[in-house]
C-alpha cells in the first residue's frame, strides 16, 4: 500500500482513479504510520495534529476525515500495534503446543521481545505512550495487560496440580511490563533475546519456586 503514494503525500497519477474506500485506507495507514513515529520521538502530552500530518503528509481535512482529534487517532495506533502483538505472542506459544506450560511460556516471551526489537514504535506507544496518554488510552492498557495475565494464568493451570492464584499471573506480567517499560523509555532495545532467561525465572519462580527458576539462568548459562 505505501506505494500507493508519493513522499510528498499526494497520489501519483491515476491513482485518483482508485476505489475512494481503498485511498481512505491508504491515508488511514499514513496518519497511524506517522502517529507511530510522532508518538515515538515527541511523547503524547506534547504531541499535536500537526506533528502527524507534517510526518503523514497528508492534509488537515483529510485528518479530520479519519478522526476526531489526536486522542481518537492515537487510540487507533494503540489497537493496532496491540493487535499485532498479541497475535504475535499467540501464534508463537501455539507453535509450542505439546510442549510443557514452561516450553510455551518461553515462547511467548520470546516472541514478545522479538516484537519489540522489531516494531520499536509500535513497542513504545503499547507500552510507554499509553501511560502518559488519556483515560481511554490507559484503560486500553490495562485491558491488553489483562488479557496476557488471563492466558498466562490459564497456560499454568492447565499443569500444575494446585490451582495458583490468579493474581501470580497479574504479577507476572506486570513485572514484565515494567522491564519493558524502562527499556524502551530509554530507546534500548539491543540484545533484547538475553532478558529471556531472567523473565522466565521471575515467571517461573511465582508458581514453582526458587530451584525450578534457577533451571532457567542455568540452562541459560551453559546454552
Amino acid at each position: 500500500m505505501a506505494l500507493l503514494s508519493r513522499a510528498d503525500g499526494r497520489f501519483p497519477a491515476g491513482v485518483r482513479t482508485l476505489p475512494p474506500e481503498l485511498v481512505r485506507a491508504v491515508q488511514r495507514e499514513r496518519l497511524l504510520a506517522a502517529m507511530f513515529k510522532s508518538v515515538t520521538e515527541i511523547g503524547y502530552r506534547a504531541l499535536t495534529v500537526q506533528n502527524v500530518l507534517s510526518r503523514a503528509g497528508i492534509s488537515r481535512p483529510t485528518f479530520y476525515e479519519q478522526f476526531e482529534d489526536k486522542e481518537d487517532c492515537f487510540l487507533a495506533a494503540f489497537d493496532t500495534g496491540a493487535k499485532q502483538l498479541r497475535e504475535r505472542v499467540e501464534v508463537a506459544v501455539s507453535d509450542a503446543s505439546g510442549s510443557g506450560w514452561r516450553d510455551r511460556m518461553r515462547a511467548g516471551l520470546a516472541a514478545l521481545l522479538s516484537f519489540v526489537a522489531e516494531e520499536p514504535e509500535m513497542a513504545r506507544t503499547v507500552i510507554v505512550e499509553a501511560r502518559a496518554s488519556s483515560p481511554a488510552g490507559l484503560l486500553r492498557r490495562d485491558e491488553l495487560l489483562d488479557n496476557f495475565a488471563t492466558c498466562i494464568d490459564s497456560l499454568v493451570r492447565e499443569e500444575l496440580p494446585e490451582p495458583p492464584s490468579a493474581i501470580a499471573a497479574a504479577g507476572v506480567v506486570g513485572g514484565i511490563e515494567s522491564v519493558l517499560y524502562a527499556r524502551l523509555r530509554k530507546g534500548d532495545v539491543e540484545d533484547l533475546d538475553s532478558l529471556l532467561p531472567s523473565l522466565m525465572y521471575f515467571a517461573v519462580l511465582a508458581y514453582v519456586g526458587q530451584s525450578a527458576a534457577r533451571e532457567e539462568l542455568d540452562g541459560a548459562a551453559l546454552a
